[in-house]
């Protein structure tokens, strides 16, 4: 299966893809964190190469509820935002991942919303899904000690990039389930 991975510079759910033995490849604006297939660049140029299944991360920075406080102000940049979003919704197959935001009523509903606790990891980020022709995740490893470590992370350079990382067993569960 020919799978794109987008606006993921990070390779996780890349290479949990091509451990399945599917044709998987990344694309983000950042270069890949892993070597693997990657393209640096503009997703949208790509976006119609004939995939067989899309995986799109978009950047969450001006949809997420978390920023409200800074969207005033900031509404060109959310309107772009919210178009690149809908770009992914063509396809057949795909999974739009961000977190509880504007796009719940700008688009629609997410089919699910996910945890990192349900897929072996002690954090909690309650994440959405937005599903076309794919079927609910289905959690893997329930674990307790639950922390929003996520969310407390502190102030750095990277902590935009370090809280955009996808758990290991959500892309493993991902690949698993869906490919």
């Amino acid at each position: 299966m020919k799978v794109l991975v987008a606006c993921e510079f990070s390779g996780i759910v890349r290479d949990a893809f091509i451990a399945k033995g599917h044709k998987a490849v990344s694309c983000d604006l950042l270069p890949t964190e892993r070597p693997g297939p990657h393209i640096q660049g503009d997703v949208l140029e790509i976006l119609d190469d004939g995939w067989d299944l899309i995986l799109a991360f978009p950047p969450c920075t001006r949809l997420a509820v978390s920023g409200a406080r800074w969207f005033k102000g900031k509404e060109r940049e959310q309107q772009a935002a919210v178009e690149f979003f809908m770009r992914f919704t063509t396809g057949l197959r795909y999974c739009i991942e961000n977190p509880i935001g504007i796009m719940s009523t700008r688009y629609r509903k997410p089919d699910q919303i996910i945890q990192p606790w349900q897929f072996g990891h002690g954090e909690t980020k309650a994440t959405c899904l937005w599903l076309n022709g794919l079927p609910l995740l289905k959690p893997t490893n329930i674990v307790s000690g639950r922390e929003a470590r996520i969310h407390k992370m502190p102030p750095s350079p990277d902590r935009s990039k370090n809280r955009s990382r996808t758990f290991q067993g959500i892309a493993n569960a991902m690949a698993n389930q869906w490919g």
